[in-house]
């Protein structure tokens, strides 16, 4: 059997590390709430890192396809730089410009998707320094954190969760109240704001719960919307360069999964 090429090597670290990444940011963002805000800078590493990873292996295959093989220089790949909502308008061109038709979701045009991706991508470009900026002063980025709560979780709260739900929760933390006369709280709020009563606490834990099958429905349905991509291109530039190739699809394949088995399973960092 003949060696694998350097490429070849390069492009099958690449998509593991990609899978690696994505599935370790899609299994904190589902357990981050405002008393593991740990969780939430996990998740929005893995996530931004992995998307911004997929979305430039699809930028350097379309290009690898029109240049025999040739991939984008240096230069012309630090342009895009650590811009998400720049490499999903990107994708939007490969796709229509090939003609390419996927199995699920042909845009990300729908404002969750979106919202997502603006805190992801502000995330990426610098709002993952937030803490230090604001202990030396700097008041360029903000608080990832918060932008998620009130971009995302409040919409999600609102547009997917029961009313029924929502009453639900509302009943548990009123029949809660009575033990802020036993118990001190202090914990701080995705927002910032101070949770200091139990009955505070145990409303936001019963709304992340009602939120998160959600939130990590959502992400990882943006996932699969680049391995969409990828595998698309993947088959077109196999004509090009055969040997270089390895099985995206294979190796990013539990990502590419239906509607179904995403809302079946909670942890993806061991895919």
């Amino acid at each position: 059997m003949a060696p694998l090429s350097s490429t070849f090597q390069a492009l099958l670290r690449e998509a593991t590390l990609t899978k690696q990444m994505l599935g370790a940011g899609a299994t904190h963002i589902y357990r981050a709430n405002y008393a593991l805000h740990g969780e939430y800078f996990q998740a929005f590493t893995g996530l931004s890192v992995g998307l911004e990873r997929l979305g430039k292996l699809c930028v350097m295959l379309d290009h690898a396809i029109d240049h025999r093989g040739a991939f984008p220089t240096g230069k012309e790949m630090m342009e895009i730089s650590h811009d998400l909502m720049n490499l999903y308008e990107r994708s939007q061109v490969i796709k229509t410009g090939r003609g390419l038709r996927f199995r699920s979701l042909q845009d990300l045009s729908d404002p969750s998707y979106l919202s997502i991706l603006e805190v992801l991508s502000a995330f990426a470009r610098g709002d993952r320094y937030s803490n230090i900026d604001l202990l030396s002063g700097r008041t360029k980025s903000k608080d990832p954190i918060a932008a998620w709560a009130s971009k995302v979780d409040q919409k999600l709260y609102q547009d997917r969760v029961s009313p029924k739900r929502k009453s639900l929760i509302e009943k548990k933390a009123d029949q809660s109240a009575s033990m802020d006369e036993i118990t001190f709280v202090l914990h701080t709020a995705e927002d910032g704001t101070p949770v200091i009563s139990y009955e505070d606490g145990v409303r936001r834990t019963l709304k992340h719960k009602a939120i998160a099958p959600y939130r990590q429905l959502l992400v990882l349905q943006i996932v699969r919307y680049w391995v969409d991509l990828l595998g698309e291109l993947e088959m077109l530039a196999r004509g090009v360069m055969s040997n270089d190739i390895p099985f995206f699809s294979e190796i990013l394949g539990p990502l590419a999964n239906d509607d179904a088995y995403i809302r079946s399973r909670r942890t993806w960092d061991k895919i």
